[in-house]
C-alpha cells in the first residue's frame, strides 16, 4: 500500500474507496485533466482548513477527484457535462457500497461545481469542492492559499498545459451538445473553438417562447 500523500502538513484521506477514486482518474483523464481533479481537493482542503469549516473530508475528496469524469469518453451522456460526471460519480460510488446520502452530497457537489452564485450557498462540501476548483480554473479566491502550499501542490500535481487540455475538452463537448451549452459559459468555448459553432442566446429562446408577449 502506498503512504499518504501530504502537503504542507496536511494528509490526504486514504482509505479504498480514495484509493479507487485515484486509479479510475488515472485511467480516464490526461495527465494534465488528472492533476487538475486532485489540485481541486487540495485548494478546496487549503480553504476549508482556513476558514475553519467542518465538512466530510472524504466526500469531498471523492467529489473532487471526480467532478471531470463528465467530460470523459467513458463517462459522458446526453446531459450537461456537470451532471454527466455526478451521475457517472454516483453510480460508482453506490456500486461500491458507499451510502446513498453521502453520494446525493457528492452528486450535488460535482452538478453544481461550475454554478457560481449557487454552489457557495449550498453544504460546505459542495462549496469547498466549487471554491477548489475555481482556485485551478481562474485562480478565484487564490490570494486565501499561502504560496508555499500553492508551489508544493503544483510540484506534486504540475499543470502541464492545463489551461489548453481544458478548453479542449469543454470545447469537445460543445461540439457534441451544442444544446447543453445554452446559459452557460461553454457558450463561449464553443465560439472561440468550435468551427460553424451556432447557439441561439436567452433573448432568442424568449421571444420564441409560444405566447404573445
Amino acid at each position: 500500500m502506498e503512504p499518504p500523500i501530504v502537503i504542507g502538513g496536511i494528509e490526504a484521506p486514504a482509505s479504498a474507496l480514495t484509493r479507487k477514486a485515484s486509479s479510475l482518474v488515472e485511467r480516464v483523464h490526461s495527465a494534465a485533466m488528472k492533476n487538475h481533479v486532485h489540485r481541486t481537493w487540495w485548494f478546496s482542503e487549503f480553504l476549508g482548513r482556513k476558514r475553519g469549516m467542518t465538512y466530510d473530508r472524504e466526500a469531498v475528496y471523492l467529489a473532487s477527484l471526480l467532478h471531470d469524469l463528465g467530460l470523459t469518453d467513458e463517462h459522458a451522456a446526453d446531459n450537461r457535462f456537470e451532471v454527466d460526471g455526478a451521475d457517472a460519480a454516483s453510480r460508482i460510488l453506490i456500486a461500491e457500497g458507499y451510502p446513498e446520502e453521502r453520494a446525493r452530497l457528492v452528486w450535488d457537489a460535482i452538478a453544481l461545481h461550475s454554478s457560481a452564485g449557487i454552489a457557495e450557498r449550498g453544504a460546505p462540501e459542495v462549496a469547498l469542492v466549487h471554491m477548489g476548483a475555481h482556485v485551478d480554473v481562474m485562480g478565484l479566491r487564490i490570494e486565501e492559499i499561502s504560496p508555499s502550499l500553492i508551489d508544493d501542490t503544483l510540484a506534486l500535481y504540475p499543470r502541464v498545459g492545463f489551461k489548453a487540455a481544458f478548453q479542449q475538452a469543454l470545447a469537445e463537448v460543445a461540439r457534441k451538445k451544442p444544446h447543453t451549452a445554452v446559459g452557460t459559459g461553454l457558450a463561449d468555448i464553443g465560439r472561440r473553438h468550435v468551427h460553424g459553432f451556432e447557439l441561439p442566446d436567452v433573448c432568442d429562446l424568449l421571444d420564441r417562447a409560444p405566447f404573445e408577449s
